[in-house]
């Protein structure tokens, strides 16, 4: 829509089909230096607009032909239109006359014979809010190409970190065991350490590509019968390494059974929240512990770990993309920016749900319910 944006004047359309009232308010408005168009009718109104759409519309309701009423419905229906505030200024003072002003989508309502105080004050007031309105609009859209362009770019170097990466680990897994009998001990636990960051970086990265491929809309899930204790051992076993020291066990309790689900993704669901927990369990005496059981609406995966905690306030914010919380003052970060919302995005497209529940100073348990059959 072209508005116009003259920050000191206002572009006012005037409907009213007395010519008296349109050069009286004409005359004082162009005084004050608005540009001020009168119409005499509601089709009229309705042409001038979408030819040139002022920044604010003076309305009068009792009109031949077509009343102000139908007159805000149909600019409220044009797209192009729709924001334009609307001032109706009418004879007609009942309450029930105000209410329907206001139900067609007007913003505000003068009873006549009207005061030219109280019109400019409250023309001045909806063009200023009109303003304000255009510029956060503008800001908006300048975050959102912002967020689009930080989006692209970051999808175009994970994607190209993704295969190096993995050559790495593997690379460092040829090392270890070729030169193990060579190593000293803290060689070999340098070359763990080695693979265990990598690893970390591979799962980062390839939650960066599937939150994008989830919020996108592309990626379909490949759901099929799965044994769900199976796949809890799997993950426990991958993650082992990255254990060093900390105890990781799971405790699965009688009867889970299986769950039609995607097992890729739902592996990489649980990987990312055991692998989170493993990260906040302390390193001499950590204890992280996966728990599966069947609930009354499907089974539940959770991970507990006896880690620093998070404040309530931040439960909901850090499943956000991008989202870190944490204890400045104890230089303590919550989530690796995508993991635990790609957890989010993953378990709610199967139709589950997900959440955390923690204290500070008293570990977290992140934990999701997945139905038997997604819907």
């Amino acid at each position: 829509m072209t508005v116009s944006h003259d920050r000191q004047a206002g572009s006012i359309l005037i409907v009213d089909d007395t010519a008296a009232n349109l050069n009286v308010l004409c005359g004082i408005l162009r005084e004050r230096g608005y540009k001020a168009r009168p119409v005499p009718s509601g089709e009229l109104a309705l042409q001038a607009a979408a030819a040139s759409p002022p920044d604010l519309i003076l309305l009068d309701i009792d009109m031949p032909s077509m009343t102000g009423y139908e007159v805000c419905e149909r600019l409220k229906a044009d797209a192009a239109l729709a924001s334009i505030p609307v001032i109706f200024i009418s004879a007609l003072n009942e309450i029930d006359d105000k209410v329907r002003a206001f139900a067609v989508g007007g913003v505000d309502y003068i009873t006549k014979p009207f005061h030219f105080g109280e019109v400019h004050a409250r023309v001045a007031t909806h063009l200023k809010l009109g303003r304000q309105q255009r510029e956060l609009q503008e800001s908006y859209d300048r975050l959102r190409a912002l967020e689009a362009l930080r989006d692209s770019l970051v999808h175009m170097l994970v994607h190209d970190l993704r295969s190096p990466l993995t050559a790495l680990t593997m690379f460092l897994a040829f090392l270890k065991e070729d030169a193990a009998p060579a190593l000293a001990p803290e060689q070999r636990d340098d070359i763990d350490q080695a693979i265990n960051a990598t690893q970390r970086m591979v799962l980062m990265v390839s939650s960066v590509l599937d939150v994008n491929k989830l919020e996108a809309g592309q990626m379909t899930l490949q759901v099929a019968e799965c044994d769900t204790m199976a796949l809890a051992r799997e993950v426990l076993g991958s993650l082992g390494p990255l254990a060093q020291g900390r105890t990781l066990s799971l405790r699965p309790q009688t009867g889970v059974g299986g769950a039609w689900l995607d097992r890729g993704v739902v592996y990489r669901v649980m990987q990312n929240l055991v692998a989170n927990a493993l990260a906040f369990a302390p390193a001499h005496g950590g204890e992280v512990v996966v728990e599966l059981d069947r609930v009354e609406d499907g089974i539940r995966f959770q991970v507990r770990d006896n880690g620093p905690g998070i404040a309530a306030e931040h439960h909901e914010r850090i499943f956000d993309k991008f989202g870190q919380v944490g204890d400045p003052t104890q230089r303590t970060v919550f989530s690796t920016g995508l993991g635990l919302p790609f957890c989010k995005l993953a378990v709610e497209a199967h139709g589950g749900r997900i959440g955390v529940e923690s204290d500070v100073g008293k570990g977290a348990t992140f934990w999701f319910v997945l139905p038997e059959r997604p819907a």
